[in-house]
């Protein structure tokens, strides 16, 4: 078993930023892979970022290029999300999700075998 924690997130006015964290425990050995995904209100869930081990194999969806970063500490095993430029669009439940296999898809959800309970961002105009 894999535990996700998140931690950060939280209301902010358009422009600013914010930082998700996602702390990983349990059963994780070798090579993982790790994203962060966001769902809006009567929107489907969107994959916003994915890294993997060691902190390569970044991808973003294409909202997220060039404001938000993704990267992992291996020494914490801790997924980092920082979001700058932040606009009302942005606002969501994100959540973070770990796959043990390499996705042929890292930004699609079925891909991810655990989720974490989700940290909400909200970003008023």
């Amino acid at each position: 078993q894999v535990q996700l924690v998140e931690s950060g997130g939280g209301s902010v006015q358009a422009g600013g930023s914010l930082n998700l964290s996602c702390e990983i425990s349990g059963h994780t050995f070798g090579r993982n892979y790790m994203a962060w995904f966001r769902q809006a209100p009567g929107k489907d869930r969107e994959g916003v970022a994915s890294v993997a081990t060691g902190g390569v194999g970044i991808n973003y969806a294409g909202s997220a290029k060039g404001r938000f970063t993704i990267s992992h500490d291996s020494a914490k095993n801790t997924v980092i999300l920082r979001m700058i430029s932040l606009i009302p669009d942005d606002t969501a439940m994100y959540t973070c999700a770990f796959a043990s296999l390499r996705p042929m898809r890292p930004l699609v959800e079925y891909e991810y075998e655990y989720w974490g309970k989700g940290s909400q961002v909200t970003v008023s105009s």
